[in-house]
């Protein structure tokens, strides 16, 4: 369990103000206020997924469609009592959250990658037979609409008619001259519901009517007309059923939301839930988080981790690297004043408290955090004037607390371990605080500035040293964390550089201890050969990347000279063959016309050159002979004699004959000149392939979309299989299918089609410049 102090004290709580300003409801609001840590693993996970998923929606451009919703949580719990009646404004908070719903739950309703989503929030429906109708009865201002029954417009229809009578009538009268020299004045006016006329007090018998009302002068008296009583009362009884038909619309509103009182009020609690995770997912995108890997095992693995209070305030934030594991689970870090250590240890502690709430952190992906128990701190001055504490006995009393609650699964952070107290002591009592806790289990990592804990850490196993670098050149920190080496105070550099007079810098530095200033000194030593080797081992790295980098160039460039050898060879004995073609065709024409002895013999040397060109053209390609044996029918083998492939119609093995196809040709070849097949197909089969080829390259490209307007559900699957499968041959990784709105059962019949179909990975409805919900958008696997 980890106490609101601890939360607090990592400033968690300013990172749950931040997150709750992005949220839409004062329901949602609280809530994200009141995120603590989850207790399982697979809660921390779940929540993990569902931001990723909302995040990756508001990638894609579509985030959800969250607007400023009421907490209609009053308003379901007074209507749920049987002929329970609110009133129409409170009926009005119900709009917004409906409508906020409607809007969500059409979002999610076709989507098939967001399945967390749909598990945790598809319960959202908006209740649109109940929308529909409060839209219509009450405005913004809580006002019932004439739209709320033909009933109650008729009624105001007549009302407002009936009053323009009432009102014309009595500035005629006002304007008669035996009645006007009455008047006190010449307007018209109401008082207690009635319309009257102002007449003087003195003459108010001179005009026929009834006194509703004196001025305060008490000169005038406020009278109705004799002659629009009848009127008036007729306004009276509209009055009367307009309130009559209000209070009935109201009524039947009400009964409507108390029937689904149960199912709207786990609906809007699943949209609270939903704006929560939105809030998450916002600060999230605002950090540029990465989700973390939750470790049931005692493991700290921070990749350049941002301190996410320092990021939201625009600081150039320096980021950490920190590693704890179960062969070092002590760490103590050293360093200067300001050098970052308070800052490193709390960056820890607060990105495990946000993965232990299921919250992105902002670090690189593969950051692992451990799900712990508890996380214990000690960090700042607990020095209580109320409690009579000092500031080391505040400390002393803290890690005594942590000591006793400290187990296997708890992280603690301790900062300025040892101080408050005389040095020696203080670093005694730390060391041995330093080894309970390890001897407990507990991730630990701590900051200090007293040597004698380095030296401890260094000989202790299980422990490790870190420091916070600094720029001796400059005398500045750098704020980053060098793990496996401690640090130094630097205390006297940074006092010289902050205006302390050299000569008090000087005597200071000769009151250090000889041991101590030997210690500073092997430190600087240390730390100089270790980067004087990191340079070394970053050099010898390039150096060895620059020869793998050479030695595969010079493989790759002997490869292509081979390569080029055997082409440029092969090239040149083919044109020899040709030539020699060439030449034995001159020279048979010779011996046709001269049929000399000569010529013959040239003749029988240029076929000694072909045939010692084909073999140097076969010791290229090396054939592979087949057993005359293992030869039967139906086999596919190249044969010599033809110089392509053919199918092997019958065998005489006697003969050592088989008879072969090859197109529409049969002959007997012998056995010995069947060879291994070589894919080469006869001269006109070629030819004829060579031209389907040609017309497949000239036919246009595959449609990206499918146009089913029209079709019925049974033709339109039937045309879209076939489409599905061209597009996966053609490997396109989106397609569109045109399907139209209409009744909207073409659209069910094809998604319905679609899901489960194993070319399709997933789909979703079209945007509006993709053609809106007329259109299915369809990825392929």
């Amino acid at each position: 369990m980890i106490d609101k102090d601890t939360l607090k004290r990592l400033e968690f709580d300013k990172i749950l103000e931040t997150a709750a300003t992005f949220a839409h409801c004062e329901a949602s609001h609280e809530g994200a206020l009141a995120i603590a840590p989850l207790q399982s693993r697979q809660e921390m996970e779940l929540r993990l997924g569902l931001v990723d998923e909302i995040r990756k929606l508001t990638r894609l451009g579509i985030a959800l469609k969250l607007a400023p919703f009421e907490d209609i949580t009053p308003q379901v719990k007074a209507v749920r009592p049987k002929g329970a009646v609110i009133a129409p404004i409170a009926l009005q908070r119900f709009i917004p959250t409906l409508r906020v719903m409607a809007a969500v739950a059409s979002q999610l309703s076709f989507r098939s990658d967001v399945p967390l989503l749909l598990a945790e929030a598809g319960c959202i429906t908006g209740f649109p037979d109940l929308l529909n109708p409060l839209e219509h009865t009450v405005n913004e201002e809580g006002e019932i609409l004439d739209t709320a029954s033909r009933l109650l417009a008729d009624i105001r229809g007549r009302k407002k008619g009936l009053t323009a009578r009432i009102k014309k009538r009595l500035e005629e009268i006002v304007r008669e001259r035996h009645t006007a020299i009455f008047l006190q004045d010449d307007f018209i006016t109401q008082r207690s519901g009635r319309w009257v006329i102002p007449v003087r007090m003195d003459s108010k018998g001179m005009v026929p009517g009834v006194v509703h009302d004196v001025s305060n002068s008490g000169e005038t008296a406020f009278m109705e007309p004799l002659e629009i009583i009848g009127l008036a009362n007729e306004l009276e009884n509209l009055v009367a059923d307009e309130r009559a038909e209000e209070i009935r619309i109201v009524r039947q509103i009400c009964d409507w939301i108390r029937e689904d009182a149960e199912a709207i009020q786990q609906q809007f609690e699943a949209l609270v839930d939903l704006d929560i995770r939105n809030c998450i997912a916002t600060l999230s995108d605002r950090l540029k988080s990465e989700t973390p890997v939750i470790a049931d095992t005692p493991t700290i693995l921070l990749k350049a981790a941002r301190h996410p209070i320092l990021t939201l305030m625009g600081k150039d934030v320096v980021p950490l690297d920190l590693e704890l594991a179960a062969e070092n689970r002590v760490m103590v870090v050293t360093g200067p004043n300001t050098g970052g250590k308070t800052i490193a240890i709390k960056n820890a502690g607060l990105l495990s408290v946000m993965a232990l709430c299921g919250m992105p952190v902002p670090a690189l992906s593969g950051t692992i955090l451990p799900k712990v128990e508890s996380i214990l701190v000690d960090i700042g001055d607990e020095q209580s004037i109320e409690e009579s504490l000092s500031t080391f006995s505040a400390h002393i009393s803290k890690i005594s607390s942590i000591i006793e609650h400290a187990d296997r699964g708890a992280l603690v952070l301790l900062d300025e371990l040892g101080t408050g107290t005389e040095p020696g002591q203080g670093a005694a009592i730390a060391c041995a605080v330093l080894k309970e806790l390890q001897n407990k289990g507990a991730l630990v990592v701590a900051t200090t500035h007293l040597t004698e804990i380095i030296g401890f850490v260094q000989r202790e196993a299980g422990m490790v040293n870190a420091a916070m670098a600094f720029d001796r050149q400059k005398l500045a920190p750098l704020y980053r964390l060098v793990v496996g080496e401690p640090g130094e105070s630097h205390a006297l550099e940074i006092a010289s550089r902050y205006g302390l007079p050299d000569r008090v810098v000087s005597f200071a530095r000769s009151m250090i201890g000889t041991m101590e200033a030997d210690f500073h000194a092997l430190l600087r030593d240390l730390k100089e050969k270790r980067e004087q080797l990191d340079r070394t081992l970053t050099e010898l790295a390039e150096r060895e990347e620059t020869l793998v980098r050479a030695e595969r160039n010079l493989v790759d460039r002997r490869d292509e000279a081979a390569a080029l050898v055997r082409d440029a060879r092969e090239k040149g004995l083919l044109e020899a063959q040709q030539i020699i073609a060439k030449a034995r065709r001159e020279v048979a024409t010779m011996l046709d016309e001269a049929k000399r002895e000569k010529a013959r013999e040239a003749k029988e040397k240029l076929d000694q050159a072909a045939r010692e060109v084909e073999s140097a053209l076969d010791g290229l390609h090396p054939e592979e002979n087949v057993d005359p044996d293992q030869v039967a029918a139906g086999d596919v083998l190249f044969v010599k004699p033809l110089n392509c492939d053919a199918t092997i119609l019958s065998v005489d093995r006697r003969a050592g004959r088989a008879r072969v196809r090859a197109g529409s040709m049969e002959l007997d070849v012998a056995l010995i000149s069947l060879l291994k097949p070589k894919g080469k197909e006869p001269k006109k089969v070629r030819k004829q392939r060579a031209k389907q080829q040609e017309a497949e390259a000239a036919a246009q490209e595959p449609a990206s979309s499918i146009n089913l307007l029209g079709m019925r559900v049974e033709e339109a699957i039937g045309a879209l299989e076939p489409f599905l499968n061209h597009a996966s041959l053609e490997r396109m990784s989106e397609v569109r299918v045109v399907h139209g709105k209409g009744t909207g059962a073409l659209m069910k019949g094809v998604r319905s089609y679609l899901t489960g179909h194993p070319l399709v990975a997933e789909f979703r409805t079209g945007e509006r410049f993709e053609g809106g919900d007329g259109v299915t958008v369809v990825t392929l696997r």
